[in-house]
């Protein structure tokens, strides 16, 4: 499959109304499908293919499923980003803010060398939080930002805001409404 045909993720992947008191945008239809599994890797990848990235960053635990493989299509390092209390080595931690309740996530401390082109990737854009924390975290161990790929980007939720315009922000799908 060298060259596969965009997908429509709206049709792989299921709206829950309520879960935790926000709108849930379900991924794992989608995961189930090997087709559209693989075409949502290869789009992300194919996207940064040409950008020289050195690692992957991902968040626990729907970016786990994306990161990885995206960073394997890559040729590239894959990082984790856990909850705390979750890597085994000395880390480095950021408490922030969700949608719903606030984390602390960490990374371990030698995780990234200095200069290092990292590319940060998630299931989805909602109001950016994640992200902005993860990019910190990159930050803060020297690295660099070539972009932040989503599956799913919530534009209702204005995450883009919360990133800023030093980034490169890359989504499958933009959703301009929550019925949308």
């Amino acid at each position: 499959m060298n060259n596969p045909l965009p997908i429509n993720l709206k049709n792989h992947i299921r709206r829950i109304p309520e879960f935790k008191g926000v709108v849930f945008w379900d991924i794992t239809p989608l995961l189930k499908d090997p087709a559209c599994f693989h075409t949502t890797i290869k789009q992300i990848a194919d996207h940064y293919r040409n950008k020289n990235i050195d690692l992957v960053i991902a968040n626990e635990a729907r970016g786990f499923i994306i990161g990885a493989p995206v960073a394997y299509e890559l040729n590239a390092g894959f990082v984790p980003i856990r909850k705390k209390g979750k890597l085994p080595y000395k880390c480095i931690d950021l408490t922030y803010q969700k949608e719903y309740e606030s984390d602390t996530i960490q990374i371990h401390e030698d995780a990234i060398t200095k200069n290092q082109n990292v590319l940060i990737i998630d299931d989805l854009l909602a109001t950016g939080g994640t992200a902005k924390a993860n990019l910190e975290l990159v930050e803060k161990l020297g690295g660099k930002v070539v972009g932040i790929a989503f599956m799913i980007e919530l534009d209702y939720l204005d995450g883009r805001k919360v990133l800023g315009n030093k980034y490169e922000i890359f989504s499958l799908e933009r959703k301009p409404t929550p019925d949308s």
